[in-house]
């Protein structure tokens, strides 16, 4: 999600990491860079899948890739359920979520979310092809596997009395998934760690913009907003030169331009490291230095260069090409301009990103791109899932204070599905999983470069919490009572290890 960047980077020398990265869905820029350590297992599975869950005459099928990891699976523990989301799945990734698996003995698997990736059912993505694209599509598709992947436990470890206990697991989008996975099928799964998750689809989102500005701080709001309001300018006398300062100068529409710009500056609250961008910019201008200079040096240094972003997935004429590809952005520019919107609009005061970026921009893209008629419908998306407020149970919520995407999530807890937010500088999206900053990986999680770990320890412990509550729980209904410590005590064995 800044159109959606969920991960983040520290300048350092990433030739020596071996490295690749890549850049994925609008509103949601995922950025990822991956190294050997990153990934418990990358040993790919196939699974067929229903291409229409909403019709009983369709029933053509396609192939869903999925993971699945049990260095740490101990006999009738429960399955972590892992959910893909608005890029490629390439693998059961190496976070904090592997560090609960060894402490509750669980099994990891993950499903690659249909369309991205290698999991899609059409060669050429038309309009018209993505129509069985949808988060409710999404969620039948994690119901089936869950089914039929049950069958395999039972199979391979003589399961008969009744199912595993299963928890899932996302951050971001697929944090709304997990959220909405629980709340719509509570029998499949007994809770739901939802991080970051945007379960709120909004139309104009300038929460979005000003929390950027807030986590700026004064200063660097400041020099911010002073380099948009020259970008501006220079775009009415000079469009070509400054364009090429950035070097985006094959940008033809100016919003196209202007999102670029907003969304590196916003990556670097998102993804927790603020300092990289802020520090220049302010000493720039304390020293009478030119800061639109420094800003250019920073996106093309840091944004384009060390993170891989590539400037044309900006562009409205590369979103027309319907031939998959390594971003995927396409395929989240529809779910955009369907579903959620997330549409992230300047507000009318005080606004950090140009004013150009503004309700119409985004109309016309989704006009542009996918033809008349294609429209998010907003409120239908809220409807049925409930926006922030989600009316379910044995969900957890947690987000980063500095993250923007947190005005889209659930942030007042309830008993059932209690909402954490994790408080420091460099807090972002997905912090309780992946430490700070959040790209490179850190690899388990390891939180020690937040500003402040014992505050993302605090929230762990509380999910931990959560989950031994919950699984317990579970395996007492299932069990009939008999075996309601069985989670509690192995914990305190995993504590004392």
């Amino acid at each position: 999600m800044a159109r959606f960047l969920p991960y983040f980077s520290l300048l350092l020398l990433i030739s020596s990491l071996n490295l690749s990265s890549r850049v994925d869905s609008l509103g949601f820029h995922h950025v990822k860079f991956e190294s050997s350590s990153s990934y418990l297992t990358k040993d790919e599975h196939w699974f067929s899948q229903q291409l229409d869950h909403f019709s009983p005459t369709d029933h053509r099928q396609f192939k869903q890739r999925y993971f699945e990891f049990f260095d740490y699976y101990r006999a009738d523990g429960p399955i972590f359920f892992r959910i893909c989301g608005e890029s490629a799945c390439n693998g059961i990734t190496n976070d904090y979520t592997a560090v609960l698996a060894k402490k509750f003995g669980a099994a990891l698997v993950s499903l690659e979310h249909r369309y991205y990736g290698k999991s899609s059912p059409f060669e050429d993505l038309t309009t018209e092809n993505l129509r069985y694209l949808s988060s409710k599509q999404a969620l039948f598709d994690l119901a089936v596997f869950r089914q039929y992947y049950q069958g395999i436990l039972n199979e391979k470890y003589n399961i008969s009395s009744g199912d595993s206990s299963w928890f899932s697991f996302g951050v971001s989008y697929p944090g709304a998934l997990s959220a909405w996975y629980r709340l719509k099928f509570p029998h499949l799964t007994c809770g739901s760690l939802a991080s970051s998750a945007v379960v709120q689809a909004v139309y104009n989102f300038t929460d979005f913009d000003k929390q950027i500005g807030e986590s700026a701080g004064p200063e660097c709001k400041a020099v911010l907003q002073e380099v948009t309001n020259i970008v501006d300018r220079q775009l009415q006398s000079d469009n070509h030169n400054i364009k090429s300062l950035f070097g985006a100068a094959t940008l033809k529409i100016d919003g196209d331009f202007l999102y670029l710009l907003a969304d590196a500056a916003a990556i670097a609250f998102q993804y927790g490291n603020p300092d990289v961008l802020c520090k220049p910019l302010v000493d720039a201008k304390k020293n009478s230095q030119d800061t639109v200079q420094t800003f250019a040096r920073y996106v093309k240094e840091y944004y384009i260069g060390t993170f891989g972003v590539s400037v044309s997935s900006y562009d409205q004429h590369y979103l027309k090409n319907t031939t998959p590809d390594e971003t995927d952005m396409r395929l989240w520019w529809f779910q955009v301009c369907t579903e959620v919107a997330y549409f992230q609009v300047a507000p009318q005061n005080d606004s950090v990103r140009s004013e150009q970026i503004d309700s119409r921009y985004h109309l016309d893209l989704c006009k542009n791109v996918f033809g008349e008629g294609v429209y998010p419908e907003v409120d239908m998306t809220n409807i049925y899932y409930g926006g922030s407020k989600i009316h379910g149970s044995r969900i957890i919520f947690t987000n980063g204070s500095q993250d923007p995407w947190r005005h889209a999530s659930k942030q007042t807890s309830s008993d059932t599905m209690p909402s954490y937010l994790i408080k420091c500088h460099n807090c972002g999206h997905g912090t309780d999983l992946r430490g700070c900053p959040q790209v490179p990986l850190n690899i388990e999680g390891n939180a020690s470069n937040c500003t402040s770990p014992d505050a993302v320890k605090k929230v762990r412990q509380q999910i931990i919490e959560n989950m031994d509550l919950w699984l317990s729980e579970c395996k007492s209904e299932a069990t009939g009572g008999d075996e309601s410590n069985w989670f509690h005590s192995g914990l305190r064995l995993a504590y004392s290890a």
